[in-house]
């Protein structure tokens, strides 16, 4: 290799580094942008949980002051509604109500006051 062609591919050289340089930049400079978005979906993303949770606390406390019933009293409603005790008066709990008859001890369970 003559001293001109040496030199020809010092000056390549220098140009791909200066080109991969460039890139690099780009990289970095969209890196810190996508960074920057993720910080402020993850602020955004707790804020709306907070607020979410405010309101399911509202909403609990809304619905349990209406005489609404908890999510766990809501499911044995639903047992019950599809045919089953959920008192446990004589062990009775989880069988079958014959003919759907109505259990006043299954709907204390269900509706009744508790301390």
């Amino acid at each position: 290799m003559n001293k001109r062609e040496l030199y020809d591919s010092f000056d390549d050289m220098k140009a791909q580094t200066l080109t991969i340089a460039g890139m690099l930049e780009n990289v970095k400079s969209e890196m810190t942008r996508v960074i920057e978005k993720n910080a402020e979906l993850e602020i955004e993303n707790q804020h709306l949980r907070e607020r979410l949770q405010e309101l399911e606390s509202k909403q609990n406390k809304g619905a349990n002051n209406e005489g609404g019933l908890s999510k766990s009293r809501r499911n044995l409603e639903k047992l019950y509604d599809e045919g089953f005790h959920v008192c446990n008066v004589d062990n009775m709990y989880g069988s079958r109500r014959i003919d759907d008859e109505p259990c006043v001890f299954c709907q204390d369970v269900i509706y009744g006051e508790r301390h």
